[in-house]
């Protein structure tokens, strides 16, 4: 018979998740932030353990979501963000390079960490993934972070 584990419930680790959020596009990146930090909260994490660092863009998450997460009480991390698709690709150029930076280090740190970074061809798509018709991918971020969490104590135990 075969067993299958998951994260959905059980035990979170104590420590620091930081959420690092972009400040670009305000309005949507507030509501993502706003809807991480309600999750983690009811998942046990207090304030003080939910650090919120700001950073100018989508490009600048990789490098500053390193930094966070080489601290030794840090367990995971929370990258948010929105890119809009504008008048050229540089958008694509942006998404790819982010997505793929984040999931490397990930893998190389063993560190969960959540991709939140809305990657929308229009700002009417952005708002309703931000609290809008299509719910808030911030509150997703998060339990996507706490379920890896949930699943590396079962795995390790």
């Amino acid at each position: 018979m075969s067993t299958e584990i998951t994260g959905l419930d059980g035990a979170v680790p104590a420590g620091k998740i930081f959420i690092v959020a972009s400040r670009y596009n305000p309005a949507i990146c507030d509501s993502l932030v706003a809807a991480a930090r309600e999750t983690l909260a009811e998942a046990g994490y207090a304030d003080e353990n939910v650090p919120v660092v700001r950073v100018p863009g989508a490009w600048e998450l990789p490098s500053i979501v390193q930094r966070v997460i080489e601290q030794p009480d840090v367990i995971a991390a929370v990258a948010l963000g929105c890119v809009v698709k504008g008048e050229t690709t540089h958008d694509e150029h942006i998404n790819r390079a982010v997505s793929l930076s984040l999931m490397e280090m990930g893998i190389r740190q063993r560190v969960p960490i959540a991709f939140g970074l809305l990657t929308c061809n229009t700002l009417e798509q952005a708002i309703n993934r931000s609290g809008g018709t299509v719910g808030n991918k911030g509150y997703e971020a998060a339990g996507a972070v706490l379920e890896l969490l949930r699943l590396q104590l079962k795995i390790d135990s």
